[in-house]
């Protein structure tokens, strides 16, 4: 059997913690990319609190946080000036029967933000602001299709994208046909998608970026097949929101939808989240247009003032600050740091980081170059051991070079491990245990 001595993690009150999220909890956490499925075995640290760059487990562990809030504490945790920001706000109440005048300045703050949109409409969460650009972009277009990206892994918990993943039970058949999907950077792909259902495709939705910069011309090619073809362009801008630029990927690239949508970073952890674009497609679902009214967002919680000044702090914080600079400096700290911990243990083929400096994730490969959820487990387990809890290494501002050398010290001896696993006669007796897991999988 493989060993190394390292310590293991004493998680014992989380091990329980988890036993009663999941007697109560379905799946034992509310987002199920935050399962205990997606950590190694009885690893999976259940939190007590954070503070900047690290978080603490109910066991006392501290670690080094990445990934925080699944992208979306990208400030750090307890940010001073957004914490003062919804303070203040709670203390004059939180939700009313009118608009509350921060709706008004929220807007003004996202608009002055992000000038390639003339309207905005705020929500709680990501797949309520999606699934409305849907929604008006059907009405629209009076076109029933969607057109999304194949290539990129979440839009909503709505069935128009549920009932394309492998988790599709409960999606009826007829729903699942209306959804089509392209590959991104083939314009030659889409464009024939657009001629094979001629006049019924609503909109195209995908994210700008990923872990690949668009190839030269690709968004232009994109805003010319969608004016051609008379469907709406809409970028999701989640993750690209604020990480890419302040303005996000479209005020980085140049290229403007006729929607978008933001949320993660734009709250620092609180529920907030954008749809936004141009003024003639948005006013449908406003009160002064004379067509058809399009039902597009409307939610009691959805102009909460706290959350909403979260927002405007977050912005303001963003611009003043420089804070997407700071990310991609910090990304790129890493992201080399890591390479080179790699290929000084032999494993540089094997442990891969990849995307933009801002929104770093991680490979784990076997013998054979292919992706491994056994060896992602063992690289996990030992990020764990050595207090760095990292399901990707999409920083925040709040890490210190401090913070990014343990992490490279960390990752140096972990990729030691995995290259004595590669090297063993019996790999699977150092990548023994349950597996971690994927998010979208038919089975338990």
């Amino acid at each position: 059997m493989g060993t190394d001595n390292t310590e293991e993690l004493h998680l014992t009150r989380s091990q329980r913690a988890n036993e009663r999220l999941h007697a109560l909890i379905p799946g034992g956490a509310h987002t199920y990319a935050k399962g205990d499925d997606q950590y190694p075995d009885k690893l999976a640290p259940v939190i007590s609190h954070g503070q900047g760059a690290h978080v603490w487990d109910i066991d006392g562990n501290r670690y080094i946080e990445y990934g925080s809030g699944l992208r979306s504490v990208s400030l750090g945790h307890a940010h001073p000036r957004v914490i003062e920001a919804v303070r203040r706000e709670i203390g004059r109440g939180s939700n009313f029967v009118r608009p509350s005048i921060v709706e008004v300045e929220a807007a003004e703050r996202f608009l002055a933000t992000v000038p390639t949109a003339e309207m905005v409409k705020f929500a709680k969460n990501g797949s309520d602001a999606t699934t409305a650009a849907v929604r008006l972009a059907r009405a629209a277009t009076g076109r029933p299709r969607v057109a999304l990206c194949a290539d990129h892994p979440f839009f909503s918990v709505d069935d128009w994208f549920i009932g394309t993943t492998p988790m599709s039970a409960g999606v009826p058949a007829a729903t699942n046909e209306l959804t089509v999907a392209f590959p991104y950077g083939d314009l030659a792909a889409t464009e024939e998608l657009l001629a094979r259902y001629p006049d019924e495709i609503a909109c195209l939705i995908l994210e700008p970026a990923t872990h690949t910069e668009p190839p030269p011309g690709y968004l232009a090619g994109l805003r010319d097949l969608a004016d051609r073809h008379g469907c709406v362009l809409v970028f999701d801008e989640m993750i690209t929101g604020l990480r890419w630029s302040e303005a996000g990927a479209q005020g980085l690239y140049g290229v403007v939808p006729d929607l978008s949508t933001f949320g993660k970073a734009l709250g620092n952890g609180f529920a907030v989240s954008a749809l936004a674009g141009r003024r003639e497609l948005m006013e449908q679902g406003g009160l002064r247009h004379p067509g058809d009214r399009v039902f597009l967002l409307s939610s009691t919680h959805g102009a909460e003032t706290h959350s909403l000044a979260a927002a405007m702090a977050v912005l303001a914080t963003y611009v003043e600050e420089g804070v997407t600079a700071r990310l991609h400096a910090l990304g790129e700290r890493l992201a080399t740091g890591v390479r080179e911990a790699a290929d000084s243990m032999g494993v540089g083929d094997h442990v891969l980081v990849r995307g933009r400096a801002s929104n770093l994730v991680f490979a784990t490969l076997d013998e054979d170059g292919l992706p491994s959820q056994r060896y992602r487990t063992l690289f996990l387990r030992h990020l764990l051991a050595g207090g760095v809890l990292a399901p990707s290494f999409v920083v925040s501002s709040a890490l210190d070079d401090a913070d990014i050398d343990h992490t490279v010290e960390v990752v140096a001896q972990a990729c030691a491990v995995y290259r004595k696993a590669l090297d063993a006669a019996d790999p699977a007796s150092w990548t023994a245990g349950r597996p971690v897991k994927p998010v979208f999988r038919r089975f338990v």
